[in-house]
């Protein structure tokens, strides 16, 4: 099981990589990818440590990564 300061690093890893990717252009669909995978990991790691606002942030953050996603596959 990972630890909370893990899933905390992990969602800053990509997040990190997502900003860097839109920084070197159109690079859909990997920067989204890179967004959804960080923002899960803040995700989890809110509803662990119980952060509400957190919790709030990272629950739309990944309706617009699908939105994203959606859009990009078509």
């Amino acid at each position: 099981m990972l630890k909370n300061d893990s899933l905390q690093w992990a969602g800053v890893v990509f997040v990190i990589a997502g900003h860097l990717l839109n920084a070197m252009g159109n690079m859909d669909p990997y920067n989204i990818i890179a967004f959804t995978f960080g923002t899960i990991f803040f995700l989890i790691w809110a509803l662990r440590v119980r952060n509400s606002p957190q919790i709030l942030v990272n629950v739309v953050s990944i309706a617009i990564c699908a939105s994203g996603l959606f859009r990009a596959a078509t």
